[in-house]
This record gives C-alpha cells, structure tokens and sequence, in this order.
C-alpha cells in the first residue's frame, strides 16, 4: 500500500501572480550540471539553456514564476560542479521536499546538489568574491572516450613547466582584452575587462591528464578558454612562456592564441564572505 501523492507544487495554494513584496524568502541553490545539451546558462527563447530549464521547473514546484540570479553564467557546452542561484520566494518551503522535487524533474543533466535559506542581503552573482574554474587536458596520444565529454584531447607532448611559467602574468589586476569577447553595452560605452587573477595553475592529476585551475573575481567572456588555448600553445613550443605578459599588455584578441572548446570547463566553486 503506498501513501499519497505528493502535490506538484510545494504550497497547497499555487498563485502565479504574486506580487514581489509577497516572495520574502530568499533561497540559495548550489547547482551542478553537464553543460553538453544547453546553449549556455542564460534563459534564451527557443533553445535549451540550464537557466531557462531551472526556472521552469522551480515555477512547477514552488508554484510560481521565479527570477534567478546565478554566480557564473556559463557558456554553451560549458559544465558546473557548484554554481550558486538565488531565488525569491514564499516563506516556509520544505527545502527538503523542495530539493527532491527538483533532483526529479531536472534529472540527469541537472542537479541541485544544497538548499538552504540565504543570509540578508545576500546576492548570489554580486556577493560572491571569487570563483574557480577547472579545465581538464587529456595529453595522451590515445583518446580516453570516458573522459571526451569533460576534457579535450590534445595528442601532442605538452611542456608542463612552461605552462606553469605561462601563468605567471596572469596573476594580479589586468585589462584581459587579449582572452575576452568585448560584450556590447546599451549605452554604447566600452565595457572594462579588468578582471582580478589571485591565482592560476596547471597540475597533473594522473598520467596525462592535466588540470588547469584559475581564481579571480570575475571572469569576462569566453576568458578562461582563450586563456587555456595560449597556455597549450605555449605547451606545443608554439609560444613561450616569456611571450605571455606581452600578450596580456596587448589588450588585443588577436594577441592571443586559440580558443579551446567548451566541454573541458568547469565552473568548479564559488566563494563568498
């Protein structure tokens, strides 16, 4: 004999036009997922995004339409182990259940791995003071297909210490031209891509495969990616490690080496306080 149903939604009166002086509790979600079949984070009408699908199945189960603010927003194909969502809502969820009901419905590409009621105050996109990104390089001469999805396969030797060296410019307050797309502002003002680096790194974690780990407190688009692309060049003697504060100072793309492609990366944590 099995008990009932549980209700789709988490309150036994759904109302999907509440006012926002209604939505007092804020929740802070730590989210992970395989970017591999979402266009991005960002809602985006007509194409699969893990904001978009995140907000509609938390308007299924809190029974309302939700804004999310989110700590990273990632790239198409680009992956998350904790990512960090707020959403205002209803006081007195079960996070539990709430939590549950998510897991369920956002399964297995998705998964809210922590709930818990936010801090005062708290914003999960502009109270956060850093974040780490991981990027897994499989430099092995044979192919690993368990590890195709989440590294990229670089066949050719890579000089490990000199993309070490590579990362040393890195480090500090720079204009990262060189490694990001300049996004358009609705002023028409240029945008500053002065971001802070507290640390940046490459280690080998087993026979081949290489993990670069980078800190800072914000990351401008596509920046991470482009940086690993130059680091790998580096790596293949194409570059020098010598060659790279050259590149940073010249606040120009064209600078910089290629870019590598998305299903390494990992938005791997998101610090705060």
């Amino acid at each position: 004999m099995t008990g009932p149903a549980e209700s789709p939604t988490l309150f036994d009166d759904p109302e999907p036009g509440l006012e926002p002086s209604e939505l007092t509790e804020r929740l802070r979600l730590v989210v992970g997922y395989d970017g591999a079949p979402y266009r991005g984070f960002a809602a985006n009408a007509g194409v699969p995004t893990v904001g978009g699908t995140l907000a509609e199945a938390l308007r299924k189960v809190l029974g309302h339409p939700v804004e999310l603010v989110v700590a990273g927003r990632t790239d198409a194909g680009v992956h998350a182990r904790a990512n960090v969502v707020h959403v205002d809502t209803r006081p007195g969820a079960d996070l539990v259940r709430l939590q549950r009901s998510l897991n369920r419905l956002l399964r297995p590409t998705i998964a809210v791995t922590d709930v818990s009621v936010a801090p005062p105050g708290f914003d999960a996109r502009h109270a956060a003071g850093s974040r780490t990104y991981r990027y897994t390089v499989l430099n092995r001469s044979v192919p690993d297909p368990l590890l195709a999805a989440t590294s990229w396969h670089v066949e050719e030797p890579l000089d490990l210490a000199g993309m070490r060296l590579g990362c040393d410019p890195l480090i500090g307050e720079h204009d990262f031209a060189s490694f990001c797309r300049r996004p358009k502002r609705p002023d028409g003002e240029e945008a500053s891509l002065v971001r802070r680096v507290v640390a940046a790194d490459w280690t080998e974690a087993d026979e081949g495969v290489l993990w670069f780990e980078i800190t800072a407190s914000a990351f401008c688009h596509q920046m991470v990616r482009s940086v690993v692309g130059t680091l790998v060049d580096v790596g293949l003697g194409r570059l020098h490690a010598g060659d790279m504060m050259a590149i940073v100072r010249a606040a120009d793309r064209h600078a910089a080496g290629r870019l590598a492609p998305p299903q390494g990366l990992v938005l791997w944590s998101v610090a705060y306080g």
